[in-house]
This record gives C-alpha cells, structure tokens and sequence, in this order.
C-alpha cells in the first residue's frame, strides 16, 4: 500500500475519530469519515501496547495493510479510516484477518456489493 494512503497526522486522526462513524467487531473497530474531493481513501492503524511486543504489533498491521490491498476495489474512494485492533486480533492470522476486516467494513456499509 502506498504511503500516500496513510493518515499519518494526529490532527488527522482526531478529525477521524470526532466526526466519522463507527463500526466494531470482536477483533476491529474502524471509524469512517467522508471527505469531499478526495479521490482515493486513507488508512489510519492503531496497535496498543496491550496486543504484545513490536514484533506482534507489526506482523497485526502488516495483515491490516495487506488485507485493504487485497479489498481496496471493494472500498469506498474518498473516505478515510481508521482501524483499531482489538485484543483477539493477536491472535490471527492473515485469513482470520481478512474476514474479519470484511466482515467488520460489510456491517459499516463501506464495501461494495459487487465483487
């Protein structure tokens, strides 16, 4: 994934957090902001502490990334999210990952039917 496709700022995330919708499962909670005039979306992660050491925490992120280039046609351009992993995230791997992220964005209504 590029790293133009990434919130990066905390103002951004803030933003995020204040006036976008949520949506939770087990495993994610990921907030949703429309933005106008944004052609593609951006992804914003967040791994606490709580979910292991570095190594976990990157391998967690590193599935999050690869399961959005994987559903990225699916998504909704022009909006940004941010995906929040929860405890029982640490203890999937990338497929477990990947339905639930699937499962998680179908039940906020940002993935499209078509595929």
């Amino acid at each position: 994934m590029k790293k133009e496709l990434r919130i990066k700022k905390n103002q951004d995330f803030q933003t995020v957090f204040q006036k976008g919708r949520s949506f939770a499962n087990r495993q994610f909670v990921v907030y949703c902001l429309e933005k106008e005039g944004q052609a593609d979306f951006r992804i914003g992660l967040s791994v606490s502490k709580k979910l292991g050491n570095a190594v976990t925490r990157n391998q967690i992120k590193r599935y999050i990334r690869q399961a959005i280039f994987e559903l990225k046609e699916q998504l909704a351009p022009g909006n940004d999210y941010v995906i929040i992993a929860r405890k029982p995230a640490a203890d999937m791997d990338f497929f477990e990952v990947k339905n639930s992220l699937t499962h998680v964005l179908k039940v906020g209504k940002v993935l499209k039917k078509n595929l």
